[in-house]
């Protein structure tokens, strides 16, 4: 005889409903990040900023469209009723033969070189002293971090000396080898270098039979682009704006930079030597003078960006 034990669960009936505790209603929190904070105070701040690096530039191109007469009659932050923009053009390319065109070339050959050369050089120099250790490592860079407070004007003098023993000077060498030489680039390339080069690409580059300058040129290298580029810009722009060092060492006119000429030219102009005043060609010859500078960092401004090196590395 079988016995049948009843459903406890059929027993004890339904399952008890449980009630829905209700949400508490109110506004979704939202992180402060989320949003980007915006403050007046400091649009108002930018705005001023970018107005007082403007300003120059708008009235070096206000003066160039003015004659020399207008530039001391009329009001300097505007125009005049008559354009002289292409007359002055015209009378930069033209006084003195053309002077100004061969000042022109020396100025871009003498940047050009010392800003790629600069740039290698320390880019060369911030990858050792990242990536390798030696003996007096340390005190060299220290060396090179005290020779950034030294002022480029009280080396003059000093560079002239040497220079003129190794008959170097009156030569575009004279200006060139001084710029190739730049302690802050190194600085610069060597904290760059540490991050952007990881110690495991160039391990891995080892193993696979590499060569340290085949590691540098081909895998380092590539990352240390953007640094490279900000070297090579300080570079060209110190070197398109050096004054001292070219009118020490130069006495030809025919080597002389934009920045010796056109002073040589406002020189001539205050003395009131000369057939006729430049005051108007030397204004329209600097702002010309700025022209390949701002095409300069057009152009690279896009190698200018951070974190090539993402991705390359996983972690």
């Amino acid at each position: 005889m079988t016995t049948t034990t009843p459903d406890v669960r059929a027993a004890a009936g339904p399952d008890p409903v449980v009630p829905a505790v209700p949400r508490r209603r109110g506004r979704a929190r939202t992180h402060s990040s989320d949003q980007p904070r915006r403050s007046r105070l400091l649009t108002v701040v930018m705005l001023l900023v970018l107005l007082y690096f403007l300003l120059p530039l708008f009235w070096l191109f206000v003066a160039s469209t003015k004659s020399n007469a207008d530039l001391f009659s009329t009001f300097g932050l505007w125009f005049a009723d008559s354009s002289s923009l292409w007359a002055n053009i015209t009378t930069v390319f033209t006084t003195q033969d053309g002077i100004y065109l061969v000042w022109l070339r020396n100025t871009v050959v003498y940047a050009l070189s010392s800003a790629i050369g600069a740039a290698l050089l320390a880019t060369m120099a911030g990858y050792a002293f990242a990536k390798y250790r030696f003996p007096g490592g340390n005190a060299i860079f220290g060396g090179i971090l005290g020779s950034i407070m030294v002022p480029t004007t009280a080396l003059a003098i000093p560079t002239y000396l040497l220079f003129a023993k190794a008959g170097l000077v009156n030569t575009p060498w004279a200006v060139i080898l001084p710029s190739l030489v730049s302690p802050f680039g190194v600085y610069l390339m060597r904290v760059y270098a540490a991050d952007a080069v990881d110690d495991t690409l160039i391990e891995a580059a080892r193993v696979d039979g590499a060569g340290e300058l085949r590691i540098f040129f081909q895998v380092a290298m590539r990352l240390l682009v953007p640094g490279m580029v900000t070297v090579l810009l300080f570079t060209l722009v110190a070197t398109w704006n050096n004054y001292f060092l070219p009118l020490i060492v130069l006495n030809s006119t025919d080597l002389f930079p934009l920045t010796v000429g056109l002073a040589q030219w406002q020189a001539t102009a205050a003395g009131g030597s000369g057939s006729r005043p430049l005051f108007s060609a030397i204004i329209t010859g600097s702002a010309i003078s700025i022209i390949p500078l701002v095409i300069a960092f057009l152009f690279l401004q896009r190698y200018w960006q951070s974190g090539l090196a993402t991705g390359s590395v996983k972690g």
